[in-house]
């Protein structure tokens, strides 16, 4: 409910564009203050931490005040802030908030701080996911690429061989999946969820060669595809691949660090493969990443995603200010060494060269793993809409009420299409 009602406050401020708000007030003769928000656990933090401190040994003129959060309720946050018009500098965005936040304006253009933020070395593919209505609302952060982390320590204890992802199916996770349950402790399982994050959806829209957000010209996501995915939610839980939805659910709502697979009990874990540094290193081990199973073998249509963006507040007392600081973030060789691939492969070829002898067997497998799939990976699909940021919540809503058996499967079918509909047309 929380939810739907920030959604509705940041639509209705945004319609009266009074959502942008000022940076933080400088002492006279002081340093410029800026607020800079982001969503993360405690490993980003800390990376963030440091970096800003090495931003301030360069620019001692520049005072940066953090606001980190969780996802749960970064967003709530950051619209309600939008609405009191006191929205941060410098502000994290993720691909399904971005159009609702620059359509309105209330992002800076970052083509316009070009003399303080320079983006020429950024991959063009990857730099357009930034545009929105011709105008650069966001800047992105890296590349992020859906797929599956896998525990291997939990597969040996199983006595289960790594799967050749090349090949495999979602028929082959289910029943390697409820193999490794079978042989594992009471509470460990062979793959942790599914069914609560909408990204799973469009994948198997996309494997069927339908999409969730159709372009002009693209076949929208057919009934008949969400009740194949359902079926392939209930057969998970039937065949003991996965836990009850009570446990699913519980999961889903956790940090990652206390979660079944940053806890070494499951072996498999859908993801943004960059994120599996940090379940990496809540499960002290070393991890590896496969491509997504496919619906027919081989076929797993993957895309790249930019992993999130840096934006600015159009209305931000310090755009120049603001721009030094995001230029620092992405292209500069000592943030670089810090913030290494936690939020993302980078986009420049410079960077990656540049963090790569420093990184540990997990964030070098999340850097070989992108530049291995760019050769498989097909054209991005649209952004989340403008003015749907809640489509995510809504999808989770609707799944929720499917798996405690609160409606069929032909009606959950019908509200999932029905909502990508809507969102589409909205």
């Amino acid at each position: 409910m929380h939810r739907r009602f920030a959604a509705a406050v940041i639509t209705a401020c945004l319609a009266l564009g009074a959502c942008a708000g000022p940076g933080g007030a400088d002492a006279e003769g002081g340093p410029v203050t800026l607020r800079m928000a982001w969503w993360g656990n405690d490993l980003r933090n800390r990376m963030t931490e440091e970096v800003i401190a090495l931003f301030h040994e360069q620019h001692p003129d520049i005072r940066v005040e953090l606001e980190p959060g969780e996802w749960s309720g970064y967003w709530d946050r950051l619209a309600t802030q939008a609405a009191g018009g006191d929205l941060p500098d410098v502000i994290a965005m993720d691909e399904s908030q971005i159009a609702t936040y620059g359509n309105r304006g209330v992002l800076l253009d970052l083509a316009s701080q070009s003399a303080n933020l320079d983006l020429s070395a950024m991959d063009a593919n990857v730099l357009e996911t930034g545009m929105v209505d011709g105008v650069l609302a966001g800047a992105p952060v890296g590349v992020g690429i859906y797929s599956v982390a896998v525990n291997p320590d939990v597969l040996a204890a199983a006595g289960v061989e790594m799967p050749d992802d090349t090949t495999w199916t979602w028929d082959d996770l289910r029943e390697i999946s409820a193999q490794v349950t079978q042989n594992s402790p009471e509470g460990t399982y062979g793959f942790d969820r599914l069914g609560l994050a909408a990204v799973e959806l469009g994948y198997f829209a996309r494997q069927r060669g339908e999409e969730v957000f159709p372009r002009e010209g693209e076949t929208p996501v057919s009934v008949e595809t969400a009740l194949l995915y359902l079926d392939h939610v209930d057969r998970l839980e039937a065949d003991g691949a996965v836990p009850s939805a009570t446990v699913q659910n519980e999961d889903f709502a956790i940090p990652l660090d206390s979660s079944m697979f940053g806890t070494g009990q499951a072996a498999f874990h859908l993801l943004f493969h960059t994120q599996m540094q940090a379940f990496a290193n809540a499960a002290g081990t070393e991890m590896r990443l496969l491509r997504l199973p496919a619906l027919e073998a081989g076929e797993p249509h993957m895309a790249n995603k930019a992993s999130m963006y840096w934006s600015i507040a159009a209305r931000s007392d310090h755009p120049e200010e603001a721009a030094t600081l995001v230029d620092f973030l992405l292209t500069d060789t000592d943030a670089a060494r810090v913030l290494l691939v936690e939020r993302g492969v980078s986009a420049i070829p410079a960077i990656q060269d540049e963090v790569e002898p420093l990184l540990d067997a997990n964030g070098q497998t999340s850097l070989q793993f992108a530049r291995a799939m760019q050769e498989e990976v097909i054209t991005p699909p649209q952004v989340t809409p403008a003015g749907v940021g809640n489509y995510s919540s809504e999808y989770t809503r609707i799944m929720q009420t499917y798996m405690y058996d609160q409606v069929d499967r032909q009606t959950a079918a019908q509200q999932l299409v029905d909502l990508a509909r809507s969102v589409g047309n909205g």
